[in-house]
């Protein structure tokens, strides 16, 4: 702020005043020896002064700097003509401090780069005098484009597995079902017709037990199996998947848990579905490991050609650190879904008691309005 106040005042220095323009031999060691880039403009927009960190800047000299007008120089905003006072509008404002702004920089080639600025505008001899501090950002846009290019890599390959996970899921649970399910419900059968026959009693006894094991290893069967893909969701749909969902909530858990969904506006393709089951089934289970919940209700519904989906608890709330923990892979795996269909994901405890979960995930434009109801 010191060196804008001398380099912005120009020749105000121990009450000794100069030409408009021109510091003073102090003033002048002091933008000489800068390690930033400074430049002075007239009224006209035309450069008065250039220190040689600005001529380095634009791979240009200090001579062919000054007497230049500032748009040979700084990509001037479309359609005005304020100089600096608009090259450094609030529409550029980058955040670093209060007075930095972003603006493109124009080298003595054409190649143009980023750069953050500030100007200071001073009046000498009723003249005004703008002062403007450069620095070349390039090196930090190449790092956050790379960190973009990252990023969407990442989220890329977080769909990619999300989506290798649910076939395999998938695959697995139809042949536990279909190969596995069939077997037993055959030997089942056939202890069945055992039993018909007289093989005395500790024989009896022993089909009986291997009828129980039977029994509770087909149970066993189904559970893995709607764990892994739940049936419902193939053949009733996300409606039904969800009522399947919440019933073994409330009977494992012991948890109220309210449903409120209509089955016609839940009418999706089977990624949106998928998505949007596995979403709420880790909002459950993040409820009845950490909640310590007595209530649960989930609101389902579309508008606009997005789906809305609400899950909120009556537990002890979720703290802001909560939500930043390299451990909450849960809700990690719920935003990586959410994100992956360009929708939005809120996760707050501003409404005590308790937590809510608010998802908003924009539908292809075939499944934005439900489908009508076939007449029989």
């Amino acid at each position: 702020m010191l060196l804008l106040g001398l380099v912005g005042g120009h020749a105000l220095a121990r009450g000794v005043r100069g030409p408009i323009g021109v510091p003073t031999a102090h003033e002048h060691d002091i933008i000489h020896n800068a390690s930033e880039a400074i430049i002075s403009t007239d009224a006209a927009h035309t450069i008065v002064l250039a220190n040689p960190s600005a001529a380095a800047m634009f791979a240009t000299s200090v001579e062919e700097m000054q007497g230049s007008p500032l748009g040979r120089f700084l990509t001037s905003p479309p359609g005005s003509n304020d100089g600096p006072a608009s090259y450094f509008s609030d529409s550029g404002r980058v955040g670093r401090r209060a007075t930095d702004y972003a603006v493109s920089g124009i080298r003595a080639d054409g190649n143009t780069f980023p750069l953050e600025g500030s100007v200071s505008t001073t009046r000498e001899s009723d003249a005004p005098i703008h002062t403007i501090i450069l620095r070349d950002v390039s090196g930090r846009h190449q790092v956050q484009e790379k960190l973009s290019r990252s990023h969407a890599q990442l989220r890329e390959l977080s769909a990619a597995l999300q989506t290798i996970r649910e076939e395999e899921r998938t695959h697995i649970a139809r042949e536990l079902h279909d190969d596995l399910g069939q077997l037993l419900a055959a030997l089942r059968m056939d202890l069945a017709l055992l039993q018909k026959n007289d093989c005395g009693e500790p024989s009896d006894r022993l089909i009986k037990g291997m009828g129980q094991n039977l029994l509770t290893a087909i149970a066993s069967l189904r559970r893995i199996a709607t764990n892994l893909r739940p049936r419902a969701l193939d053949e009733g749909g996300l409606f039904f998947a969800l009522q399947g969902l919440r019933n073994d909530f409330v009977e494992r858990y012991g948890i109220i848990c309210t449903l409120f969904a209509d089955e016609a506006e839940l009418r999706l393709d089977d990624t949106a579905s998928t998505a949007i089951f596995r979403i709420v089934q880790e909002a459950l289970t993040n409820i009845a490991r950490h909640a310590q919940a007595s209530s649960v209700t989930i609101t389902l519904y579309r508008i606009d050609g997005e789906v809305l989906l609400t899950v909120r608890d009556d537990g002890r709330g979720i703290a802001a650190a909560d939500m930043e923990k390299a451990q909450s892979l849960g809700l990690v795996g719920m935003r990586e879904r959410v994100w992956a269909m360009n929708g939005d994901i809120t996760i707050n405890a501003d409404e005590a008691p308790g937590t809510r979960i608010d998802i908003v995930l924009p539908l292809p434009r075939t499944q934005a309005q439900p489908q009508p109801q076939s007449q029989s």
